[in-house]
C-alpha cells in the first residue's frame, strides 16, 4: 500500500493517514487475512470507533477513505463498495470571526513571529499546511502574491499577500533571518511544528474571551473567504484563491455573508411597514 501510494504521488500526510488507518483496522481485525474482511466488517470497525473512542465524522471519513483506496488499488474486491460506507455529511456552519474580533485578536498578540502568522492566515486565507511549508522564495513581493506549493491534492496555485503586511514581513526577517521557510522552528532550515502553532492561537483566542467556542486557525481562514465575499469579491474567484477543486465547497461562505443577510427585509416587517404606512396615510385623507 506504502509503495502504491508513493508511485501514484499522494503526499507525504495523506500516505501516513492512510496507512496508519488500515494498519488500526488490520490490528482490530487482528485473527482475519486482510482478504477476507467484508464490508460489514468494515461498517462495524467504523461503529466500533465512534461508540468506543467517541470519534467524529472526519475520522470515519478517513477511514472510508483509506479501505477505497486499499480495496480498490492494493487488494481489488468486488464485494467492497467503499462509498457504501462513507458517513453522512454535517451541514455545521463553520465560525467566522466579525471584523472587530479580528483587529482584537490581532491587538493581544506580543509576539512578531505569532502577529505575522495570524495576520498571513487571515489575510491570506492559508490552511495549516500551506502557512506551514510558506517558503521564502515562494513570496512575490512585486505582484502581491504567494505561491502555494504545498496546497491539498498537490495543486499549486496563487493567493493574496496584503500589501499592508509587506513592510512588517520585511522587519520580521531581518529580526529571526529564517533560512528556508517563512516560519521556521527551533531547528534553522525546518517549518515549525503544526502544534506549535495551533497552541499559540488557541492562546490568543482565550485572551479574547473565544476559548472553547469552535474557533482555531482554520476560523482565519473561513473568516478571510466570508469577508471577502462581503466586501464584493465573487465566488469564483474566491473559489480560486482558497484552493477548492469544487464551487460547492466554496458556496457555504454564502451562508455567512452578515451584509447581504443584514440588508434581507423578512416578510412580516415588510407587512408591518406596509401597514404602519397606511394606518399613518389613512387620518390625513379624511
Amino acid at each position: 500500500m506504502l509503495n502504491t501510494l508513493v508511485a501514484k504521488n499522494y503526499s507525504p500526510r495523506t500516505i501516513r493517514n492512510y496507512v496508519q488507518e488500515m494498519r488500526f483496522l488490520f490490528a482490530h481485525y487482528h485473527d482475519v487475512v486482510p482478504g477476507s474482511i467484508s464490508q460489514q466488517d468494515i461498517v462495524n470497525y467504523m461503529a466500533f470507533i465512534v461508540r468506543v473512542h467517541g470519534v467524529g465524522r472526519e475520522k470515519c471519513h478517513q477511514v472510508a477513505q483509506s479501505c477505497s483506496f486499499y480495496y480498490k488499488h492494493v487488494f481489488p474486491s468486488v464485494f467492497i463498495v467503499p462509498s457504501a460506507f462513507y458517513p453522512r455529511k454535517n451541514h455545521k456552519l463553520p465560525q467566522v470571526f466579525t471584523v472587530e474580533q479580528i483587529q482584537q485578536l490581532l491587538g493581544v498578540i506580543t509576539n512578531v513571529k505569532h502577529l505575522m502568522m495570524v495576520s498571513l492566515f487571515y489575510g491570506s486565507g492559508l490552511r495549516m499546511n500551506e502557512l506551514k511549508h510558506l517558503k521564502l522564495c515562494d513570496i512575490d513581493s512585486a505582484h502581491y502574491q504567494l505561491k502555494v506549493v504545498m496546497a491539498k491534492g498537490g495543486k499549486e496555485r496563487f493567493t493574496l499577500l496584503p500589501k499592508h503586511l509587506l513592510e512588517p514581513l520585511r522587519s520580521y526577517y531581518k529580526s529571526y533571518r529564517p533560512r528556508v521557510y517563512l516560519f521556521e522552528g527551533q531547528v534553522a532550515g525546518k517549518p515549525m511544528h503544526e502544534r506549535s502553532i495551533q497552541h499559540f492561537i488557541q492562546t490568543y483566542i482565550r485572551k479574547i474571551d473565544l476559548g472553547g467556542k469552535d474557533y482555531s486557525a482554520h476560523t482565519l481562514r473561513h473568516s478571510f473567504a466570508t469577508h471577502l465575499l462581503d466586501g464584493g469579491t465573487d465566488i469564483h474567484t474566491i473559489k480560486e484563491l482558497l484552493g477548492h477543486n469544487h464551487l460547492s465547497t466554496t458556496m457555504i461562505y454564502l451562508h455567512l455573508q452578515a451584509k447581504k443577510r443584514a440588508a434581507i427585509c423578512s416578510p412580516f416587517d415588510a407587512m408591518m411597514t406596509a401597514h404602519q404606512a397606511v394606518a399613518t396615510v389613512q387620518p390625513l385623507q379624511s
